[in-house]
């Protein structure tokens, strides 16, 4: 399977942006998707993710009620919406799937695409 991210880009603070991640090679209709970034100098960190039956996610706490993902089984794709983006949330982001469960370490996600850039700055 691979993943394939796309729709980063520059935005200023309090704007919104969506990515967007689409899967070939193979379904994960069935498995958790979801989003991590890296800002740089900083380690990858979990920002949100969701289940395969698209009810169910987890995501941060420093993303709650501004990041929202949801998933369209029939194209293979995930969305991440960004409202009320933040410097701080500048980072390259990255989509990943088929962890074992919602609170994996990201040492156990199995697919991970190559990552689009959101740079957050006036």
């Amino acid at each position: 399977v691979q993943l394939q991210a796309s729709g980063g880009g520059l935005v200023q603070p309090g704007g919104s942006l969506r990515l967007s991640c689409a899967a070939s090679g193979g379904s994960l209709s069935r498995s958790i998707m979801g989003w991590f970034r890296q800002a740089p100098g900083k380690e990858r960190e979990f920002v949100i993710a969701v289940q395969g039956n698209g009810r169910t996610g987890h995501s941060a706490e420093s993303v709650k009620g501004r990041f929202t993902i949801s998933r369209q089984d029939a194209a293979s794709t995930v969305y991440l919406q960004m409202n009320n983006l933040r410097p701080e949330d500048t980072a390259v982001y990255y989509c990943a799937a088929d962890p074992p469960n919602l609170l994996s370490p990201r040492e156990l996600w199995k697919y991970w695409g190559k990552g689009t850039l959101v740079t957050v700055s006036s």
